[in-house]
C-alpha cells in the first residue's frame, strides 16, 4: 500500500463542506470517491489524468468531469497527506478567485 491519506478540511466550528457538498451530488461523490481510492492505494500518480496544479498558488484541483464540472482544490502536506479545502461547480474556463480564495483561507486554518 502507498500510504496516502486523503483528509477532508474541517471548519473551526466542525463542518466538512466537502463532504457537504459531495453528499448533495451522489454522481460527483461516486467519482470523486473512487479518485481519493485510487489516490490512497497508488499515490497521487494514479489520479493524473485527474488533478492538475493551479498556477501561482499551492493548490492543486481533482477535476471531476461528467454532466456537472465539479472540482476539489487541495494542498499535499507532509506524510503522504492530501487535504481537501473546497469544492464548487465550474462554470468557466478559468477558475474564480472567489474559489481560490477560500481554499486558500482554509489552509492556515488547518
Amino acid at each position: 500500500m502507498n500510504g496516502w491519506k486523503v483528509v477532508y478540511y474541517l471548519s473551526p466550528s466542525g463542518d466538512n463542506p466537502v463532504k457537504d457538498f459531495l453528499d448533495k451530488h451522489p454522481k460527483a461523490k461516486l467519482k470523486a470517491l473512487r479518485i481519493f481510492s485510487h489516490i490512497k492505494e497508488f499515490g497521487l500518480t494514479s489520479a493524473i489524468p485527474h488533478i492538475k496544479k493551479l498556477t501561482g498558488t499551492p493548490l492543486w484541483e481533482i477535476r471531476i468531469l461528467g454532466g456537472d464540472s465539479i472540482r476539489i482544490l487541495y494542498v499535499t502536506r507532509s506524510g503522504k497527506q492530501v487535504l481537501l479545502l473546497h469544492v464548487f461547480e465550474k462554470k468557466t474556463d478559468k477558475t474564480p478567485p472567489k474559489e481560490i480564495k477560500i481554499a486558500l483561507s482554509r489552509i492556515s486554518e488547518n
